[in-house]
């Protein structure tokens, strides 16, 4: 069996020595066997991850993301298919800053001033997508998402002490961490449940409910597609805590509507269309018809529905 010390593995993939290092100390691929004399050396083995970590940088995953990729038994095929739609858009950001530089060039003549306005706004809108915290932002979400996210991080720093927001980053780790330890149980027992409130609780302060829409593009498109830090079992096991949480409370609403005031009801209905929708109305009409196909809704609870949002 082959094996190489770190510079001859260098020198045969064109990988620097320090990079190889920088792989070691991360994690991301250890020199997997120790020699008597207590060097490390590659094996062929090493030399394959390596191969599919360089493929993986190719298109464009971040080191973060490729180690997890690498370590859970997760479907590749999405991440991919997620990195296509991410390659994609940058390929339409390209495209319109190069159309919108076409027409101020068309519209230019020796005798016109430049349109110094629309240019520092342009400059304006890619710099405040490019100051954003998570990298992983900038590949799920489209430009039109990146700048209202950008506008939403700028605006947490003034609604937020940073003790507050710090004591907000670790409820969101010891959830994970608490979601991470309970991935044998089931998402949609009481467990479940009670773990899918706390990451509502926490979300809904976090996210104003005029943002619920940029809220759900950030876990369709960057949890649930594999672009955030958290490993994509808790991602998984999330949503189904998640949405049973939200499942059980539009139960227990609508199994309201024969024995309480329509109008009471109506108001718990529109106060948790407006938690999970805020004031997207088009997700609020998807929650509707989700509920009117739904088996365990009563026939009564149905027609009052119907009878209000029909």
């Amino acid at each position: 069996m082959t094996q190489w010390y770190v510079k001859e593995l260098s020198k045969l993939t064109k990988v620097s020595v320090r990079t190889l290092h920088h792989y070691d100390k991360i994690g991301l691929l250890k020199p997997s066997i120790r020699l008597e004399n207590n060097y490390r050396v590659y094996s062929e083995a090493d030399l394959l991850k390596l191969q599919q970590i360089l493929a993986l940088k190719f298109f464009g995953f971040e080191l973060g993301r490729i180690k997890i990729m690498m370590q859970e038994e997760i479907n590749i095929f999405d991440h991919f298919r997620a990195q296509r739609k991410f390659l994609e858009q940058q390929v339409k950001t390209l495209q319109t800053a190069s159309q919108t530089l076409e027409a101020i060039l068309c519209e230019s003549n020796p005798h016109k001033s430049v349109p110094w306005k629309t240019i520092l706004k342009l400059i304006e809108d890619y710099q405040m997508t490019k100051e954003i915290k998570y990298a992983w932002v900038e590949k799920a979400l489209n430009p039109t998402e990146l700048k209202e996210y950008a506008s939403f991080e700028q605006a947490l720093e003034t609604r937020f002490t940073p003790a507050e927001a710090e004591a907000s980053r670790q409820k969101w780790l010891e959830l994970v961490k608490e979601v991470e330890a309970n991935l044998d149980k089931d998402p949609t027992s009481d467990l479940g449940v009670e773990l899918g409130k706390r990451c509502m609780d926490w979300v809904n302060i976090l996210f104003p409910k005029e943002q619920a829409t940029l809220r759900t593009s950030l876990w369709e498109k960057g949890f649930k597609g594999g672009h955030s830090e958290v490993p994509p079992k808790v991602v998984a096991w999330l949503d189904k805590a998640t949405s049973e949480y939200h499942k059980r409370r539009i139960y227990a609403i609508l199994d309201q509507v024969e024995t309480q005031p329509s109008d009471a009801v109506l108001k718990l209905w529109n106060n948790i269309l407006t938690e999970i929708c805020g004031d997207d109305q088009t997700h609020k009409d998807a929650v509707n018809e989700a509920v009117l196909a739904d088996d365990k809704v009563s026939p009564a609870a149905k027609n009052w529905l119907k009878k209000y949002f029909k």
